[in-house]
């Protein structure tokens, strides 16, 4: 940038929370937004875009992702060389970037050295908040080893989603491991899931006690504990012992509701996964076993979204996919639209995601004091979800930190 000012000029900026879009101009300096309004003084070295006609959204922020899984054959990719799950992972944050995402909450596979290239500029991409490898039992959703392999690889560069451990003192000590390389969250699976092959959707994982000791530690370190889970069953057992969010969670009833609000918990539905695991699963590598699995939760999870959005639980934007799949993911707005205003799903995408992230105030507004990570939108996503839905026809413009990372 020819200045660390930069004004857009001419364009109406998305009060995400009153859900209206108000003419005012952006003033930011150093990457951080100084003043939102109209008719400002502009400084005479700085830069300015015009944004005439467009919308001034905050950046997306999609809180369930896996920006290593380059394949959906994850129990393959545990074998391949870190250096091409590395190449594969550069292109696909490119690809977030280019939808108007600017911040990610990976939940199983990044790690800190993703974060690093990111926040370096070694790539181009959101900014990642990781939780490194999620945790499972053996026989879990993150145990990728078929019904005949014994062997597990535990090496640090083995590009694998998760780890296995089981009994209280190996689970803790996976958490504190996770903890130790500054992850800002420790994932764990409740429940069975998709893309594993030897579990039930409907199985419970981990023990109590398990359960307890990763929340504690987690805890002790000023973090928190998220859970991969489906059934009410797994859901509640894991907020009455003190996880703060849960993904998925296609198959909640009114009691999860229930303690979603007791607990203040958030709830990470990533609908478009199923839509398109069923459409495209095998051909972008997923294994027969899994591809059997995707109808037990994909039918239930637009029902889930009512049940969650109809009880006033705090629900964040999660995709959640895999391989080739990876470009469907602006597709999550519109199968969420059959549900949700779009006041309601851009809320999910900027406000509960910063709330989650623990950037309340930095990420997720158009405000002063937050962070310029801003789209400039040729329609008004308050009003139309499709907006997002299609980034290729609206996104004009994605700003990092108030320079111009990607053109539409």
């Amino acid at each position: 940038m020819a200045s660390d000012t930069v004004v857009l000029q001419g364009g109406s900026v998305c009060d995400v929370a009153a859900g209206e879009a108000r003419p005012a101009d952006v003033l930011i300096s150093d990457g951080v937004i100084q003043e939102v309004g109209e008719s400002l003084t502009v400084p005479q070295s700085a830069t300015t875009i015009d944004a005439g006609g467009c919308f001034i959204s905050p950046g997306l922020i999609d809180a369930h992702v896996h920006v290593t899984a380059g394949t959906a054959d994850l129990g393959a990719q545990a074998e391949y060389s870190p250096y091409y799950v590395a190449a594969q992972t550069q292109g696909i944050l490119r690809g977030m970037l280019g939808r108007g995402f600017t911040s990610v909450r990976d939940v199983g596979g990044a790690d800190y050295g993703v974060a690093a290239a990111l926040a370096d500029g070694l790539w181009a991409g959101p900014q990642v908040f990781f939780g490194g490898k999620a945790l499972s039992p053996s026989g879990g959703h993150a145990d990728l080893r078929s019904a005949g392999r014994q062997v597990i690889d535990h090496h640090v560069c083995c590009p694998n989603i998760g780890t296995v451990c089981d009994g209280v003192d190996a689970v803790r000590r996976a958490a504190r491991e996770q903890l130790r390389t500054g992850a800002d969250h420790v994932k764990i699976m409740l429940s069975g899931g998709v893309a594993s092959p030897t579990d039930r959707v409907d199985s419970l994982q981990f023990s109590i006690e398990e359960i307890k000791a990763v929340v504690e530690e987690a805890s002790n370190a000023n973090r928190y504990v998220t859970g991969h889970a489906y059934t009410a069953r797994a859901v509640n057992r894991g907020l009455e012992l003190g996880l703060r969010c849960i993904e998925h969670g296609n198959l909640i009833d009114e009691s999860s509701v229930t303690l979603f609000r007791e607990h203040d918990a958030f709830l990470v539905p990533t609908l478009v996964t199923y839509e398109f695991l069923r459409k495209e699963g095998a051909e972008a590598g997923l294994p027969e076993a899994s591809q059997a699995k995707v109808g037990d939760v994909l039918e239930a999870g637009l029902h889930a979204l009512d049940l969650a959005t109809k009880g006033g639980v705090r629900i964040a934007l999660g995709t959640d996919l895999l391989g080739s799949m990876h470009r469907h993911q602006s597709q999550e707005f519109a199968i969420r639209a059959q549900i949700q205003s779009a006041q309601e799903i851009l809320h999910s995408a900027t406000l509960v995601g910063a709330d989650l992230l623990g950037r309340t105030g930095e990420l997720g507004v158009v405000a002063p004091g937050a962070a310029a990570d801003l789209l400039v939108l040729g329609a008004n996503p308050l009003e139309d979800a499709g907006v997002l839905a299609d980034p290729q026809t609206h996104l004009r413009l994605v700003l990092q930190r108030g320079a111009v990372a990607h053109e539409g």
